[in-house]
């Protein structure tokens, strides 16, 4: 007897909703429901057609339905509601970075899932990478003895004025776009900062356009910065300095890589390099989520991950504000 496959609904037809849809089916599982603002514009329908997923109506006729989960890829300030509903409703979740707009959301969310008993998790899929692997298993072998530096940035050009991240009750800027991923693997590689302070350049909207951000540890310091108003194609760098040696990741955000990806490393004078293949990050997310939610693995990054990332996030925000330096 063939298991009936996991069924998923996604709200809203964003554009990263396209890596997920093909991502979940490679898994195993069957997106049975898509639920639009707008479920007569043509822009639906053409998207539902062409990735052939029934167009089922509203983000509450999702919810509503038989789907196991939901898939939250809505504008930020969106996160927090729908997610709340889906698991209220009795679905799994898996919702965009970032999770929410602040730590106290973040908290709702979290105890919402315990409540329901309910997989929840942020979707950062590039931790799915073989690379974030290895290189996390070099750090905590300590290969490149104390690390006492780390420099990672992720930038791109945002040219369509009309999009979501530049207006700020939607939770927009670069901090909370590109900004989430160099913080969220610094404290992967790391664990919670002591300390942080920022600085940014705001748009005429008053978000973030740019932001530089460092996270002060006991014996290390971690320089970030984001921005939306870089060059293309998209930047992004990932630095790693030890007493021992330094690794270097190369396009350590990529969540599915078509072309191999180097890893480099020195220690104690003498290089290393790891190759890694094409990968598809976003499958071995829905993957790895689907186990969980049949109870068959362990969530391997559960809400308090996602609530000590938006207290990192919040402390930045408030640094850049206040030009200060923000203790956690």
């Amino acid at each position: 007897m063939t298991a009936t496959p996991f069924r998923w609904g996604l709200l809203g037809a964003a554009r990263i909703a396209r890596a997920l849809i093909p991502a979940i089916r490679e898994a195993g599982g069957e997106v049975t429901a898509l639920g639009v603002r707008d479920p007569a514009s043509p822009r639906a329908r053409e998207f539902a057609a062409q990735w052939q997923v029934p167009l089922i109506g509203t983000y509450q006729d999702v919810i509503d339905s038989d789907v196991d989960a939901v898939y939250n890829p809505l504008p930020n300030d969106a996160h927090l509601p729908w997610t709340r509903a889906a698991l209220h409703a009795g679905k799994h979740a898996l919702t965009e970075k970032p999770f929410v707009l602040n730590e106290r959301e973040a908290q709702e969310l979290a105890h919402t899932a315990a409540q329901t008993g309910r997989v929840l998790l942020e979707a950062f899929a590039y931790r799915f990478q073989p690379q974030a692997g290895a290189a996390l298993d070099i750090i905590q072998a300590g290969q490149l003895g104390e690390i006492r530096a780390v420099d990672g940035s992720f930038g791109f050009h945002l040219t369509n004025p009309g999009d979501f991240r530049w207006h700020p009750a939607q939770g927009g800027g670069a901090l909370y776009d590109v900004g989430t991923y160099p913080v969220n693997l610094v404290r992967l590689m790391l664990g919670e900062p002591e300390k942080v302070t920022a600085v940014a350049r705001l748009s005429a909207s008053g978000v973030d356009v740019g932001l530089n951000a460092t996270l002060v540890y006991p014996n290390a310091l971690a320089g970030l910065s984001c921005g939306f108003d870089w060059g293309e194609p998209s930047s992004q760098a990932f630095h790693i300095v030890g007493t021992r040696g330094e690794l270097r990741m190369e396009r350590p955000f990529d969540s599915h890589t078509s072309a191999p990806t180097v890893m480099r490393w020195r220690v104690d004078g003498q290089e290393h390099h790891q190759e890694f293949p094409p990968f598809n990050a976003y499958a071995e997310m829905v993957r790895h989520f689907q186990n969980a939610a049949h109870g068959q693995e362990e969530l391997r990054f559960k809400p308090d991950d996602a609530v000590k990332q938006a207290r990192v996030l919040d402390a930045l925000f408030l640094a850049a504000q206040r030009d200060t330096i923000i203790p956690l």
